[in-house]
């Protein structure tokens, strides 16, 4: 699971405005409220703290009753407790390197799976779809896909053009589940938007890679934040008043631990 700082710093950091010429377009799919209070719960789930509107959870967590809840789903890299299940079940699903061993995302230790051709998407899709559906069963609104970018990190083996024909794929699972689904960080894709089929958007750090700009001008308010550092927290409920921002610790911790870091516009 990719916990915090999914977003990584692009070689050039994206203009805020990079992406202002294109066209919000509302999703039929019940998105997130806008200016919501957001709580990213990943790592544990706990009792929202007052306020929170919005809370992301691991597909596996109950949802939080009354709150619009967000299902957390890696279906572009293998969780490493599911390694086995990709090696021993579905070997080929996973990506390999020259010498037939997997591609690891050196960041996360998580195997990029193999998205590479359209057999092998459909079939990724067809095992990811059970945790989508699972996801609408108990009781989520929406999901977001972690590592769309996995294609960045896969040694010129995967195309950006596979991650969003997968994106895709994703998408209609969801809606046939009734349920919206987020475009998760990955700035430079906001203009494939109508490909993916995505309603809104989850980006890591966008204050600090000005990447916001980007994702607002297709998603308009629909995109819940996530900064890690204070500063560009601040920033960002400065500059963007109409999102749902929080700040978090890296490692997502619960409120019993000290670590823990909490802290909503």
């Amino acid at each position: 699971m990719t916990l915090a700082g999914c977003g990584s710093a692009p070689a050039t950091a994206p203009d805020q405005g990079a992406a202002r010429d294109a066209t919000v377009v509302e999703s039929t799919y019940p998105l997130p409220p806008a200016n919501a209070g957001l709580d990213y719960q990943l790592g544990e789930a706990y009792a929202p703290p007052v306020g929170v509107g919005i809370v992301s959870r691991d597909r596996e967590a109950p949802i939080a009753a009354g709150l619009y809840n967000l299902c957390y789903v890696n279906g572009f890299q293998a969780q490493e407790a599911e390694n086995a299940f990709w090696l021993d079940q579905h070997p080929t699903l996973v990506l390999r390197d020259a010498q037939g061993a997997p591609v690891i995302d050196q960041d996360w230790d998580e195997m990029l799976l193999d998205v590479g051709t359209a057999e092998k998407r459909a079939a990724i899709a067809a095992i990811v779809d059970g945790w989508i559906t699972g996801c609408a069963e108990a009781g989520f609104d929406a999901v977001e896909i972690d590592n769309l970018d996995s294609f960045s990190r896969s040694g010129g083996r995967l195309r950006e053009a596979d991650a969003v024909a997968m994106m895709r794929l994703f998408a209609d699972s969801a809606h046939a589940a009734g349920l919206a689904i987020a475009q998760k960080n990955s700035a430079e894709l906001v203009g494939r938007r109508a490909e993916m089929g995505t309603d809104f958007a989850v980006a890591e750090e966008c204050n600090r890679y000005h990447e916001c700009g980007d994702y607002t001008a297709v998603y308009g308010a629909h995109v819940l934040v996530i900064e890690y550092r204070r500063q560009e927290f601040t920033e960002g409920c400065a500059a963007f008043p109409e999102l749902s921002i929080v700040l978090r610790d890296r490692n997502l911790v619960g409120p019993a631990a000290n670590a823990y870091v909490y802290d909503g516009c």
